[in-house]
Formats: C-alpha cells, sequence, structure tokens
C-alpha cells in the first residue's frame, strides 16, 4: 500500500460517491454505454474505471481481471508496506551494489530524479525515514513527535544524490538510504492503467486512483468530463472548483486529512526533506493538471512543501497548470496559473 496525499480530493461532478460498480447507462451489447469497473488497491485505496465502450468489448477481452492484475503488479514492485517488494527488497539491501531494477520501477525513479532536480529536492523520494519517524509509514510507530537530534541523525540518510541509477541499475551510497514512492506511483499506475485502456482502443475514460485521475475522450454524449476539487474540509464533498482538464491528469495534494496532534498541535504527513519537520504553513490544497499523473503526482506534493508563495511562483516559472488553496483568517483564498485558468468550467 502506498501512503495516500489525499483521498479522494478529485471527483467527477456527476458521480459524487464511487460505492460500487456502476450499472451501464443502456442494455444494449453492441452499442457504446457507459460502464464502471471498480476495487481495491495498495490496501484501502479506491480505484475506479469509468469509461465509454461495448459491454460485450469489454468482457471479452476480460478488462477488470485486466486492471486489477495490472495494479497488482505496480503494488508489487513499489510498495513499502509489502516487505517482499522489488522497492522494500531495495531498502532492505545494506550493500552498494548496483542491482537491476524492473523497467517500471526505473521509469519512476528516472521521474522521481528528474523532479528532485527540478524541485530543488523539495520532492525527495529518499525522505522515507523521516516519514517512517513521523509515524507516516509502514512501521506504525506511535504518533509522537521525535526529537530534534533524532531528526537530525535521520536527515543523514536522506538526499536524491545518494541514489545512482543508470540504465536500469540502483545502486546506492549509503546504506541507510530508504525510498518512499508515495508522492509519485499512485500517478504512475493512473498513467499505465490509462494505457492499458488505450491498447483497447478505449479513448473516452477517467481513471481514478484515490482522487489521483487521468481523464481521455468525452462523454456518451459528446460532453466534456468535468472534474471537481474538493473544498478542503475533512468530512466533506462540496465543491471548490470544477475543471475541464481535457487529455490530461489531475493531481491534489493536500494536508488537512491526514495528520495527527500532539499536545494539541497538528502535525501534517507531509514531510519537508530540508527541515525533516512537517510543513506548517497556510497552503492546505494543491491541484495540478498535466498530460503525465505521475508528473502531476509528483509536483502536486513539491509545491504543497514549498508553500503558497514560492509554490505559485514555481507554478508560473514552470508553466504549469496549478490551483492553490490557502486558509485564511476568513476561509479559503485561492490561486491559478493562466494555464488552470483556461480549464476552469464556464457555468452554463
Amino acid at each position: 500500500m502506498f501512503l495516500s496525499k489525499i483521498s479522494n480530493a478529485l471527483f467527477v461532478i456527476s458521480l459524487l460517491l464511487i460505492t460500487a460498480c456502476s450499472e451501464p447507462v443502456i442494455d444494449s451489447e453492441t452499442e457504446l454505454q457507459e460502464l464502471q469497473l471498480t476495487g481495491y488497491t495498495m490496501g484501502p485505496i479506491v480505484y475506479s474505471v469509468k469509461l465509454i465502450g461495448k459491454k460485450q468489448h469489454v468482457e471479452e477481452i476480460q478488462l477488470a481481471q485486466k486492471v486489477d492484475d495490472l495494479l497488482k503488479k505496480i503494488n508489487a514492485q513499489m510498495s513499502t508496506y509489502d516487505k517482499n517488494s522489488e522497492l522494500s527488497k531495495f531498502n532492505q539491501y545494506q550493500g552498494n551494489d548496483a542491482r537491476q531494477i524492473s523497467v517500471e520501477l526505473n521509469q519512476v525513479l528516472t521521474e522521481s530524479i528528474r523532479l528532485a532536480e527540478l524541485t530543488e529536492n523539495t520532492l525527495d523520494v529518499t525522505i522515507g525515514p523521516l516519514v517512517n519517524l513521523w509515524s507516516f509509514g509502514p512501521e506504525k510507530r506511535a504518533e509522537k513527535v521525535p526529537s530534534q537530534e533524532l531528526i537530525l541523525a535521520t536527515k543523514q540518510h536522506i538526499g536524491i544524490d545518494k541514489l545512482n541509477l543508470e540504465n536500469r541499475l540502483l545502486s546506492k551510497s549509503d546504506a541507510n538510504v530508504y525510498v518512499d514512492l508515495s508522492a509519485i506511483a499512485k500517478g504512475f499506475a493512473v498513467d499505465k492503467v490509462a494505457e492499458l485502456l488505450e491498447q483497447y482502443d478505449i479513448n473516452n475514460y477517467i481513471v481514478d486512483i484515490g482522487g489521483e485521475m487521468r481523464v481521455g475522450g468525452q462523454k456518451t454524449d459528446g460532453d466534456d468530463w468535468v472534474i471537481a476539487v474538493e473544498k478542503p474540509i475533512s468530512g466533506t464533498r462540496a465543491v471548490q472548483k470544477a475543471i475541464i482538464p481535457g487529455d490530461n491528469a489531475v493531481a491534489t495534494s493536500g494536508d488537512y486529512r491526514n495528520y495527527f496532534e500532539d499536545n494539541g498541535v497538528r502535525y501534517s504527513h507531509t514531510i519537508d526533506p530540508k527541515t525533516g519537520w512537517p510543513i506548517n504553513h497556510k497552503l492546505v490544497s494543491v491541484t495540478v493538471v498535466h498530460p503525465s499523473s505521475m508528473t502531476a503526482d509528483g509536483l502536486a506534493t513539491a509545491i504543497e512543501v514549498m508553500g503558497p508563495e514560492k509554490g505559485f511562483e514555481f507554478a508560473k516559472a514552470n508553466n504549469l497548470a496549478v490551483f492553490l488553496i490557502s486558509k485564511t483568517e476568513n476561509g479559503f483564498s485561492e490561486q491559478s496559473t493562466e494555464q488552470f485558468m483556461r480549464l476552469v468550467a464556464k457555468p452554463k
């Protein structure tokens, strides 16, 4: 299972709650219809594949089983909760020799290293030891604030420069380096499911894994898919902003659902790799629209760590479609880049 940054922060306007497989809109086996596959992956995370296709075709190619098998494969490669996963075995390895890794893990780590450079290490997938130290990893530590001495000692083993990846050969210069792909692997899984659909000529769809989405094509009536960004309030499904992303992925990162409290202080699950502490600023939700769900996933986390001012400047400097929600004394404030504003749904 991957640690979910935020659960169901995005949803389809026409589908407010996903609880089970929906019935097709029409009964014909041969005509295009709206179908939905749902299940669980990475532990308790709900996935939903909403598609426009022929029921007979979907059943003949055993699409539901193929999606499930694909997600199981990715989990077996990249989970830190599965001690026998490919990534866990690398984390447990105490040597410095290079190990050949799968094509998929190589793809995710290559993008992780690129994004680390782009974000000046604000996104750093070697942050795993700090995530575990702060009780948000698979070790199930007691929810309490660690000492500053322990934080500093743990930080000695953090740093993307401690990883070396070349020609699918992965090594680490520090035996205690521990990679955590929570900020990017879920988006990768979304991309791979979308690619699977397109492989079978299914080009009108929404793939949703725990709130990270990728959208393709249109609905049965020819209308665009409309995606809602939630208000950053726990326990609600209210809409903050509705967008038409086109053929793109949408990822949201936020700190308002996953946290713990100690002595009346709330500590976010999002850790700043530079300080070793959970983020502590007014930015509560970041939404990124990008062709790649993997990239959008990683960028959303990085911008969340940066905070509202630096994050917004980073988004503008890199021509990204980004939407920020920050807390204020009077509620919430919004910041949107020009690229994001072009996607906002117009009232009918």
